[in-house]
Order: structure tokens, then sequence, then C-alpha cells
């Protein structure tokens, strides 16, 4: 839009817009807060999201709202930081101007914490048919989507049919999709086979589809394989050194055959960087993440920055920059936070060093793999330091005690209650009056 941000507050101190309240952007502002700047946080939802449990609403095992925290929350007595809900769509670097879809602001820095979303490398028919899991709201689908096949698959005679419905393929052998098999077999043998007694669910694959060699790839080996191991005991089909070609809607193909039928194919095989107009080709990489120096400042400018998933920054340790990490972002965005600290008291300021604290994933309710780095351990001691490492990240003391006390209760009766079929209503007219017909 072509007017100004209406309602902003006035102050004297320089403005910082933050684009993005994803781990980087929440965290910056958080940093900033009640010290000598103005924060203006922007971002298309008003609430945070926590990435890493998506996957539990996708499985009915959380509801939406407890991964979700309430950004105005965040700054309750914090007059510093204002956030508005909107989209960045276009930065005039030469005027310091931001353009987005509810007016544009001025700014003396700026951060793009803008995080990244699905890649389909391409591919059309995958990116139309399949589903990606990079938001509350996906996630939420993909539950809808997966309870809804087996409302229908109950009610069809067709046995091919509904194997097609109850099937679920899931590409891309990282956190995420290692957790979502998980899940996903462990509802297939122990939950659903109570609410669907009439359906045999021998008939039901679960599959994971890898392109590389190994799961998890940015662990070690020993995790990879003991991850598969794990992932087979509870019968998911791990595909290895394999390429999902296409993808209709119905059939999957491989190698130019037809591997499988499913309504649900879950995707989640790469992240590409979100993008925004005004960022010159000598700023970009190849992939579409910008290029920043050590202190994350956008190459070839003086006062923008672009933190986590988005920036691309080369250094001796990572010649091939940072993995796109929740732990890279929130760090990145403490140490710039530090340093606009740094310019108030005429400070040098610190470049960024990362310190990989280590990874981890579950599979299913009672095991998981963990490399810190000190020591690597896997099974139930690391499912439990998983548990207790995503529970004290999340962010509101409410939501941490709703997670403790779901797990707690999925744990001891495994019968997660958020099996709901929850539909939107009609808003459109011409839709209330189509169904009214129908009726009819």
């Amino acid at each position: 839009m072509d007017h100004a941000l209406p309602n902003l507050p006035q102050s004297p101190y320089p403005k910082v817009i933050i684009v993005g309240a994803g781990f980087a952007g929440l965290k910056l502002a958080r940093t900033l807060r009640n010290k000598p700047y103005q924060v203006i946080l922007l971002d298309k939802n008003n609430y945070h999201q926590f990435q890493p449990l998506f996957y539990q609403v996708a499985t009915a095992g959380l509801e939406p709202s407890a991964i979700s925290f309430p950004l105005r929350k965040a700054f309750h007595d914090t007059p510093n930081v204002t956030f508005r809900m909107g989209g960045a769509k276009r930065i005039d670097q030469q005027q310091n101007r931001l353009y987005t879809d509810i007016g544009y602001i001025d700014y003396d820095y700026l951060v793009l914490a803008m995080g990244a979303d699905t890649n389909y490398f391409g591919m059309e028919s995958i990116m139309k048919n399949s589903i990606p899991m990079k938001s509350v709201s996906e996630a939420l689908f993909i539950r809808n989507k997966i309870i809804s096949n087996y409302e229908r698959a109950i009610t069809i005679a067709d046995e091919s049919k509904r194997k097609a419905l109850m099937n679920v393929v899931i590409v891309g052998g990282g956190p995420t999709g290692v957790e979502l098999a998980g899940a996903v077999a462990e509802l297939r043998n122990k939950v659903f086979p109570k609410d669907y007694p009439q359906l045999n669910f021998d008939n039901m694959k679960v599959v994971l589809v890898e392109m590389g060699p190994s799961l998890l790839a940015g662990m070690s080996t020993t995790s990879g394989d003991k991850a598969k191991t794990y992932l087979e005991k509870l019968k998911v089909e791990v595909l290895l050194n394999t390429a999902v070609a296409d993808y209709d809607g119905l059939n999957v193909t491989i190698n130019g055959e037809t591997r499988f039928q499913t309504h649900t194919l879950l995707w989640a095989a790469g992240i590409s960087p979100n993008f925004i107009e005004g960022i010159a080709d000598d700023q970009k990489a190849k992939g579409g993440r910008l290029l920043v120096d050590a202190f994350n400042r956008l190459q070839s400018s003086r006062n923008i920055y672009v933190l986590g998933d988005g920036c691309l920054q080369k250094g001796d340790d990572y010649p091939k920059g940072h993995p796109q990490v929740a732990q890279v972002a929130m760090q990145q965005a403490k140490n710039l936070g530090n340093n606009f600290l740094a310019k108030l008291n005429a400070k040098p300021e610190k470049p960024f060093r990362y310190k990989d604290l280590g990874s981890m994933a579950t599979i299913g309710r009672k095991l998981a793999v963990v490399e810190l780095p000190f020591i690597k351990f896997q099974g139930f001691l690391a499912w439990l330091t998983w548990l207790f490492v995503h529970l004290m990240a999340i962010v509101g003391v409410k939501n941490r005690i709703f997670i403790f006390l779901d797990w707690g209760w999925n744990y001891l009766a495994f019968d997660p209650s958020l099996r709901l079929l929850i539909k939107p209503t009609i808003s459109k007219p011409e839709d209330r009056e189509k169904l009214v017909a129908e009726k009819k």
C-alpha cells in the first residue's frame, strides 16, 4: 500500500522493524524490549507458532492453541515494542522504507526473519496435490484430512479404494518426516483400530520416502540407523535412496511406475526461503537465501539484517552456511540484539559464532535419538530428554502446563481425545444456498 501505516506510536528512538515472529524475530524483539529502540514486529499471524510440534497437532496429540502463543501478550507492559499483523511486500533500500499490505513503514534498521516455506523443487503436480506442514493451519488440515479419510473408508465397499484412503505416504526423512511417520504409525497400531473396528488396519501402509542414503541426514549415521530400526518396529515402510517423481492426488510415482496409491501424501522434503521484493541480485545466493556478513548484515547494505533460514552466512566452520534449524536462528537473533545494545554504548559489535547445542528427534511415544555435543544416546531416556527440551522451549507457562498434562495423559492412556473433524462454516451466501438446495 502507498500510504504510511497509521496509529504507530511516536518515539525518539531508532526504529527497528522486524519482519517475522518466528524463533528469530520473537527472540530479537524480546531482547530489545524496554530498551531505547522503537521496535515494530510484523507478522502475517497474530501468534507465534512452535514448529517442532506441528506434527503432534497433525496426529491429534496436541491442540493447535497449545503450540501457539499470542504475540500481543508477549509484549504487555512493553511500550517500545509494537505488533502489527500484516505481510511484508517490498523493500525500498534507497528510501529505507518497507511496503506492506497494511501500509508502508520507514525504518532505521530492518531485520528480515521471514523463515522458509515448503520447497517442491519445481514439481507442480506434487505442489498441487501433496500436503505440506509449515504452519499450524496446515497441521490442522492434515489432522482433518486423515480423520475424514477414515470416516469415508468405513463407508466404502471397494477394498482398493479403501486402502488408498487409509494409506499415508510421507516424503522427507528429516526430523519432521521421521516424527510424522512414527506418530501416524502409532495411531494406526494403537488408536484407530478402537475407533474403526470394522476396518482391517493390516491394509494400511505408512511409508516414509527419503532421497538420501539415511534418515536424519543432519545427525550421525548411528542415529539415522536407529531411527530406521525404531520406525520399522512400528511397521513403517522406509525407502532410502528413493525419490518421488510425481503424485497426481492418488498415484505415487517412483522410478516411472506407480508404487503406492494414497489420498494423503505429506511433503516434508525441503524448505525454500520466503521471498520479498527489493533485494538486488548480488544480495542473493543460489536457492534464494540472502548473503550476510559475520554480523548478519545483508551484503551491500548498512542497515538491513537477515536472520535464520533466510540468510546464508559463510565462515570457516560452515563454508556452505549454517544449518537451517531453530537454534541457529535464535542464537543469531540474540547476537544481533546484543550488537544493537552495544551500538548505544559505542562498544564494538561481535561477529556471530554458532554453538551447536545438539540435535534430537522422537520416534513414537517412547523412543527418540539425541545427539548432544558431549554424548549420543537413544531410546526411552532420549525420549524423556526430548520431552523436557521441547517443553521448556514453548512460549508461555500456560502452554507448558497444558502440554505437560496432554503428554502425561497420552502416555498413560494413549487415547488422544482430539480426533475431532471440525470443518469450517460456510460463509458465502452462494455456498449456503447451494447447501440448502442439496438438502432439499
